[in-house]
């Protein structure tokens, strides 16, 4: 929906209190007291235990994370900003604050900053469908904008009205009557079990993958089953031995490309990544390789680690499945992820790779 004073884009509390990473039992108390009173508009009492907190624990992302939700509540965009702000310079990999500060540019009409910090999230985390949903809405209200400059310097312009009412037609029912949803910005919810929750994403289900048939291999299936998958014009053994094959090679390079990412070792880690891979947020290569590199390398110490992994295979191309829990310095992520790859020569290179939001 268009921004108005009174209700702006969408957030996603929950989805970023998670993505913090996992919740020390001892805090999770501490994080659903302050969401409670949050809930209940006791924002001086809010503030008062969220600051109590951080007097210990300084440069906590969640508790940090709830204070710039109190500062909005309350009335004070100029402090959420600069807490938003922060965490976005702190955890560069995280989405949300960037999502929480194009809601924050947005209710004070600097759509331009919005619009920046949106693409930002976008290219943290091309799969972000919160922060695709808000860049449309701010196209619009820059549209409208626009359209009623155009307006101004020449009332004439017939072809100008019928585009305002349009926009104005199709974002009427939500500005008149808005979705009820915990996530809407003017009335924030944070519910105790996405606090204490640790790792809300492996509810989520991945994006479902429907490879063309016939299947070669699924990594999870039964020696029978990937038998019975294959095709009858084969023999019983030739099928079994290639959809063995093919999956360990498939799981051997997808672990190879996450250890060389916790070893920071940077060139192995690039090599993991086909030339048909098109990196997120336009970037060309180049460009991302350097950001890439500039990151890795950033960190004191990373370490990655996949389970639950789920390998498909069809010829030449393959889809990886998997829970992923990235730690680096202080930030902790935990999310599900999936892979496509191409086999290259005796090697199986990613072409696309995608995160839960």
């Amino acid at each position: 929906m268009i921004p108005t004073p009174t209700a702006v884009f969408k957030t996603l509390l929950s989805t970023l209190l998670v993505c913090f990473g996992l919740t020390p039992a001892a805090w999770a108390d501490e994080y659903a007291d302050v969401g409670q009173l949050v809930r209940t508009n006791k924002l001086s009492d809010a503030m008062t235990l969220a600051d109590k907190h951080l007097a210990v624990k300084p440069a906590d992302p969640q508790m940090r994370f709830l204070k710039g939700v109190i500062q909005r509540q309350l009335g004070k965009p100029t402090e959420a900003i600069a807490i938003f702000t922060k965490l976005t310079e702190d955890y560069p990999e995280l989405p949300e604050p960037y999502n929480n500060l194009a809601v924050l540019y947005a209710a004070q009409g600097q759509y331009d900053k919005a619009r920046a910090a949106l693409e930002m999230a976008i290219r943290t985390n091309p799969s972000y469908s919160t922060a695709h949903e808000n860049l449309g809405d701010v196209y619009a209200r820059l549209a409208s904008q626009a359209y009623n400059k155009a307006l101004q310097l020449d009332s004439s312009n017939a072809a100008v009205p019928p585009k305002l009412d349009m926009i104005r037609e199709v974002f009427k029912p939500n500005l008149s009557n808005p979705r009820p949803t915990a996530a809407t910005a003017t009335t924030t919810v944070i519910p105790p079990a996405a606090v204490i929750a640790p790792v809300v994403s492996s509810a989520v289900p991945p994006p479902a993958v429907k490879p063309a048939p016939p299947v070669i291999a699924v990594s999870n299936a039964k020696p029978v089953e990937a038998a019975a998958s294959a095709s009858a014009g084969s023999s019983p053994s030739t099928p079994l031995v290639t959809q063995t094959d093919a999956m360990r090679a498939v799981e051997t390079d997808v672990l190879a490309w996450a250890n060389a990412w916790s070893n920071k070792d940077v060139a192995a880690y690039l090599k993991a990544y086909g030339p048909q891979f098109t990196p997120p947020g336009g970037l060309s290569r180049s460009a991302w390789e350097k950001d890439r590199r500039n990151k890795i390398m950033g960190k004191a110490n990373i370490s990655v680690k996949l389970s639950n992994i789920k390998v498909t295979v069809n010829g030449d191309k393959a889809v990886v499945n998997f829970h992923q829990a990235y730690k680096a310095n202080k930030l902790a992520v935990s999310s599900r992820k999936v892979l496509d790859l191409q086999k290259s020569n005796a090697r199986w290179l990613i072409t696309r790779e995608s995160t839960g939001n």
